[in-house]
């Protein structure tokens, strides 16, 4: 029957204990595991159980405690999450039977003897260690160590050369993540959010960006930590990601986020300050279409990639490098598509998207969350409304107009679910696309794209590699004109 079939699978799920969960309880494969964790904040012990998907446990960083600031515990059978951590000890009872001279003979002398031992087996190691470098050359052939790989030689563009040639291509080293975020100095605060604050630090003269989580949203720190070390995900258009630690600072424990820093800022700084020229329209659009086109596709192999969807496609979530190029930011939401099981992962967080750039299923809350599709082409709704904003800030012949938000004139600066469930699904509104675009054929063509990205029908829009390849054509299109 149906029920015997079933019966292994459900046998290898792990039950946990799960704050955020109906009825308490998550389920998790057996690779997984359950998760406890209790951190200070504004001096009080806050505990959060949930459940661990393999893919999560393999980071590493998510069992990881700060002394007297947070403590973490990972575990691997059945509710075994279901204690209670804290953060100071109980002092010990007092011992019955032993007087205080016997008990501290009895506890220091072992200590002592395996101290000793410890250290003379340290010494032979280090010994046979420096022997066999002294016997043999470095073999250019040999692997890289992390020694190797934060040598004071190497700038962050030979760090991540060498992180995206050797080995998966998913990352540094976790210990090397850890060197170089404790060797950051901050330099001055470069933008907030509700995450927590973006500054700009410096490594070893060089800058870097780094994103500082409040201790509230734990969850998303160790997702977009998560997603920016998945295989292959390393791409000319994704934030270059470099390091992600937990520093504790004598009060709390800060999570970063360390990346490459772009002096420009976001697309939506950018476009405030700057108008754009045609071209600088088509380098911008295309860049940020090849982004989530790599985003969203998956890459079968060994070394492959899962496909991932952002969530929060935004002109706040795009850089602007210096080349003129854009890349995708805050993957703190991303989900990512297991194409064996046909699940999506989705992860356990009480952020949601930005209101006022939600496809028109999530405001009347028809989406299938059980589809991967679903989360593709609601991307690609947002993506829509950000080259609408690009293109408004094209100036041709000297004319462009102000910078504005989507839905600008139709909702007020924080609208509500409300409010745009009413502009966009019931009323089915969209931004104006002015008419004197048909006179320039770059920007009668982004319309085009625009108006089929919006579709209220998800399954209408274009794709990402669509996107991608008509505006790269347009770019064709001028070159054979001129």
């Amino acid at each position: 029957t149906e029920l015997q079939l079933l019966l292994p699978w459900l046998l290898q799920l792990l039950h946990c204990v799960c704050h955020l969960c109906v009825n308490h309880t998550c389920e998790t494969e057996a690779e997984g595991a359950c998760w406890n964790s209790v951190m200070l904040i504004n001096g009080k012990e806050e505990a959060v159980k949930s459940c661990l998907s393999p893919s999560e446990l393999k980071g590493q960083v998510f069992c990881y405690s700060s002394r007297n600031v947070s403590k973490r515990d990972c575990c691997f059978t059945d509710f075994c999450n279901n204690e209670t951590l804290r953060l100071n000890p109980e002092p010990p009872t007092e011992v019955s039977g032993w007087s205080q001279l016997e008990l501290a003979a009895v506890i220091l002398v072992p200590s002592c003897l395996v101290c000793v031992g410890v250290i003379l087996g340290m010494c032979a190691v280090q010994n046979l260690r420096c022997n066999h470098i002294k016997a043999r050359k470095q073999d250019p052939e040999e692997p890289v160590d992390d020694q190797t790989l934060v040598s004071s030689d190497k700038c962050l563009k030979e760090l991540i050369y060498d992180m995206s040639t050797s080995g998966s291509g998913s990352g540094l080293p976790l210990l090397v993540q850890r060197t170089i975020a404790r060797t950051i100095v901050l330099q001055e605060s470069i933008g907030k959010g509700r995450f927590g604050e973006v500054w700009r630090g410096k490594w070893r003269g060089e800058d870097v960006a780094v994103k500082i989580f409040s201790s509230r949203d734990e969850r998303s720190w160790f997702r977009e930590a998560e997603i920016y070390q998945t295989i292959m995900l390393r791409h000319e258009n994704i934030l270059g990601f470099i390091a992600a630690d937990n520093k504790d600072n004598g009060s709390w424990t800060q999570l970063w986020l360390v990346s490459e820093y772009h002096e420009h800022g976001s697309l939506f700084d950018y476009m405030n300050r700057y108008t754009v020229s045609v071209e600088g329209m088509i380098v911008l659009a295309l860049s940020i279409a090849s982004g989530i086109a790599h985003l969203h596709m998956e890459i079968i192999g060994t070394q492959g990639k899962p496909a991932i969807a952002h969530r929060d496609i935004k002109s706040k979530n795009i850089l602007v490098k210096k080349n003129g190029t854009a890349v995708i930011a805050d993957l703190g939401l991303a989900v990512k598509h297991d194409s064996n099981t046909n699940t999506v992962d989705i992860p356990i967080n009480h952020r949601v998207g930005t209101k006022r750039y939600m496809a028109p299923e999530i405001l009347d809350d028809s989406i299938n969350m059980s589809s991967f599709e679903s989360f593709k082409r609601a991307d690609i709704y947002s993506l829509g409304l950000v080259f609408w904003e690009l293109a408004r800030r094209c100036s041709v012949q000297g004319i462009y107009e102000d910078f504005q938000l989507p839905y600008y004139d139709q909702v007020q600066s924080d609208p509500s679910m409300d409010d745009m469930r009413k502009v966009v699904c019931e009323q089915k509104l969209r931004p104006n696309i002015p008419n004197q675009w048909q006179s320039c054929e770059a920007l009668r063509i982004m319309g085009k794209i625009m108006r089929e990205c919006w579709y209220t029908n998800p399954a209408a829009r274009l794709t990402a590699l669509r996107v991608k390849k008509t505006v790269s054509q347009v770019t064709v299109v001028k070159d054979v004109k001129e």
